[in-house]
């Protein structure tokens, strides 16, 4: 009868471990899913800022020399990503490409000014940079003007700016959200060994000695299912890469291996907590009120 009890007894101790394990595990997918969003949005609104077109236009009457030392002084600004220049007569053809005319033969002349095509980095690419770049362009004396739509640049700016708010808090709200059910599933766990606890405590087991056990088996639940969660991301990025061939673009490998290891950090210490205080609880609760916590 006492080994059928024990049987019993083990398999439910394995079963509150697994479900320990596989609810970690869950909950740090959600938050890592989430990271991976956040990590793949910010990288596309850097490819968007950094292909905002940006056209300095220049006087026909320029010589080749000076575009070329112009252009030259353009690459090492901090702002500038990378420049190309394109002559008017390169420009006649893009555009007669895009007409689908002649429109050179039509008019008898070339109207178009050769101009410096600019890509800047994604953290110049706002209207407060923009203004400082252009004046630092407009210098020039064989500068015309400065080209690009400003009301695109403070649009996309602008919708940058609250989607990345929106993410914000929402992480927030899930990084809570996951907290407490991480922390509620640990004290589950906690919770169907109070009476192995304050038995230790009662034949004179301190503390630290009763609770060292419990929260090596909660790091240890929190590593595991951080791996878990690790696993099954790489998954859904793998099924998204497939899925979506484009993202391969947006990947950034430093980037998700920081992430990677900030889930691992997230289950350790959230389990740490939770399994600390949890059993901290039992041990200064009173032997009568067992039965009602």
């Amino acid at each position: 009868m006492a080994r059928q009890e024990d049987i019993v007894l083990g398999r439910r101790l394995k079963t509150s471990y697994i479900s320990t394990v596989v609810s970690i595990a869950l909950v740090l997918y959600v938050l890592g899913l989430l990271g991976l969003i956040i990590m793949h949005t910010r990288k596309l609104s850097e490819h968007v800022k950094e292909n905002i077109g940006f056209s300095i236009i220049i006087s026909d009457n320029a010589r080749t020399a000076e575009i070329s030392q112009l252009q030259k002084s353009i690459d090492l600004l901090p702002a500038v990503k990378s420049t190309e220049f394109i002559s008017s007569d390169k420009a006649a053809e893009d555009l007669s490409e895009e007409l689908g005319e002649d429109f050179v033969g039509f008019l008898g002349y070339n109207p178009l000014f050769p101009s410096i095509e600019v890509r800047l980095q994604a953290a110049w690419a706002n209207p407060d940079s923009l203004v400082v770049f252009e004046s630092q362009v407009m210098e020039s004396n064989i500068v015309k003007e400065v080209d690009y739509q400003k009301n695109l640049v403070h649009i996309v700016n602008e919708n940058i700016r609250k989607i990345g708010l929106f993410l914000l808090l929402f992480g927030i709200l899930l990084l809570v959200i996951a907290f407490s059910l991480i922390n509620n599933t640990i004290r589950l766990s906690v919770f169907s060994k109070r009476f192995l606890i304050k038995s230790m405590q009662l034949v004179g087991a301190t503390q630290a000695f009763i609770r060292k056990p419990f929260v090596i088996k909660g790091v240890v639940q929190g590593i595991i299912g951080a791996a878990i969660s690790i696993a099954l991301l790489l998954l859904s990025l793998y099924a998204a890469q497939k899925s979506v061939p484009e993202l391969i673009n947006f990947q950034d490998i430093e980037m998700l291996f920081t992430m990677f290891v900030l889930v691992i950090l997230l289950g350790v210490i959230v389990s740490w907590i939770s399994t600390h205080f949890a059993v901290r609880k039992y041990l200064h609760i009173k032997t009568d009120f067992l039965y009602l916590y």
